[in-house]
């Protein structure tokens, strides 16, 4: 039988690249294929793969919230994070959504048929470097809330725009913003939102 496999992934060329390649497999089968994604959950529901290949980076809902929703109402499809992010920091957030394998796509592509096979099987598929360098960088200081409102932040809104997304008071939010500056070690908000940029801790 084959694998039957959803794709998530925004750019158009990139996407149906991915679609002619996996497609040359004799034992694996693109049943469904999306570009954003607050779609993943509803169009696996319908499609009904064996496991979906998600990018981090979707318009409506990132990647790894998707992942996380796919695992609470399809348990039964696994998913495969392939992303340009090759951040330790977003590794242990996809890990922490339950994904099930995580590829950069820079990788050779006959990895990426692999890696769809292992993930199926049950296996957890993981660049080797990219974990060991996760094991060897610093736990994440900041709570789910103050990621919340830094990332945000790293889109441009301002304090007002945060309270009214996230139903706070303009005070609560520079008070979060004073602590997640405080707990980096950073000289300020845009100095913040860098250093969480480049372990990956926020997209």
């Amino acid at each position: 039988m084959s694998v039957k496999i959803l794709l998530a992934e925004d750019v158009h060329m990139v996407r149906g690249a991915l679609v002619a390649l996996l497609q040359l497999e004799p034992d694996l089968e693109v049943v469904a294929s999306v570009d954003r994604g607050d779609v993943i959950v509803k169009t696996a529901l319908e499609a009904r793969p064996d496991v979906a290949i998600i990018d981090i980076d979707l318009p409506g809902t990132d990647g790894l919230t998707a992942a996380t929703e796919l695992h609470e109402q399809v348990p039964s499809c696994r998913t495969l994070i392939l992303t340009s992010l090759g951040r330790p920091g977003t590794l242990r957030r996809a890990l922490s959504a339950s994904v099930s394998g995580f590829l950069l796509k820079d990788s050779p592509p006959d990895q990426l048929a692999l890696a769809v096979r292992s993930v199926a099987a049950g296996q957890r598929v993981v660049d080797p470097q990219l974990a060991l360098t996760a094991w060897d960088s610093p736990d994440n200081p900041l709570t789910p809330r103050e990621l919340e409102v830094l990332r945000l932040a790293s889109r441009g809104a301002d304090a007002a725009e945060i309270a009214g997304c996230l139903f706070l008071t303009k005070g609560t939010v520079r008070n979060y913003l004073t602590a997640i500056v405080s707990k980096l070690g950073a000289r300020n908000r845009i100095d913040a939102i860098r250093r969480a940029q480049e372990v990956g801790w926020i997209p």
